[in-house]
């Protein structure tokens, strides 16, 4: 394992994430943060996979995988930044911080950066898997990759269809991908991540560390800041309506509408 690019990674993660507050503080909108962080863990999962010890194909496939996530998700949140309001996950905190809401957000991007490392750390670990590529098992990580890659853009898109539309002010979306699950690009967010221990793991125990990646992002998504903000945010601005969603459709799996119901 090389610690001097995973220490210049790090390096790198806190100092991009330490520029997300200066321009948060700056424009008002937290939406870049998200933004930066996606292009932070894009260009520090590139470096981990040129500098990884490996074969040319697998790092060249790692770093092609990595490079179309974040240049994906970072133009996207950048479009909606650019051409809407704050995000209201951001807002409540920024709120509820009051005064000390600068520095509570400095300390918060930086553990953000924190959750980048270990991320970027299992992109390192399956670039740096020395074993004949592709196996089987690339394969498999390759097409999971690829239906997350694409399940999370058709999901956002979908969405995006639906904030266009006069329902938007007072509906919930249901169309397509949203009604077998109330966050499918969570979902599939996480799905890609699972990828990564797949191309990474072999018998040597820290390849193991790898399942870090999708124990966080699911942590994360699930109980810290994806769906448990923004639905208090959507019971706030939507009500009943959105609690009859919650009853009926599952929040992160997708499955079948709970009880028959019907959208």
């Amino acid at each position: 394992m090389d610690m001097e690019v995973l220490i210049f990674i790090a390096i790198w993660l806190s100092l991009a994430m330490a520029g997300a507050w200066g321009v948060q503080r700056v424009t008002g909108l937290s939406g870049w943060i998200d933004t930066i962080w996606s292009l932070a863990v894009g260009l520090g999962g590139i470096v981990a996979a040129l500098f990884a010890d490996s074969e040319f194909g697998r790092r060249m496939t790692l770093l092609i995988l990595i490079a179309i996530w974040a240049a994906r998700l970072a133009s996207h949140i950048g479009f909606r930044t650019h051409g809407g309001g704050e995000d209201p996950r951001y807002l409540k905190l920024i709120e509820e911080w009051g005064d000390r809401a600068p520095a509570r957000l400095f300390l918060f991007l930086q553990i953000q950066a924190l959750a980048a490392f270990i991320l970027v750390l299992a992109i390192y670990l399956a670039a740096a898997n020395d074993t004949p590529f592709p196996r089987l098992l690339d394969g498999l990580a390759i097409l999971v990759a690829i239906v997350a890659l694409a399940g999370e853009a058709i999901a956002d898109r979908q969405l995006a269809r639906f904030r266009s539309t006069p329902a938007a002010k007072s509906e919930v979306c249901e169309i397509g991908l949203w009604r077998y699950s109330r966050h499918p690009n969570y979902f599939f967010e996480w799905l890609f991540w699972c990828a990564w221990p797949i191309f990474a793991l072999t018998p040597l125990a820290w390849t193991w560390t790898s399942l870090l990646a999708p124990a966080l992002m699911y942590w994360l998504l699930v109980h810290v800041s994806g769906i448990p903000l923004l639905e208090e945010h959507m019971l706030r601005s939507r009500g009943d309506k959105f609690r009859a969603y919650q009853n009926r459709v599952n929040a992160f799996f997708p499955g079948p509408c709970r009880n028959g119901e019907l959208p």
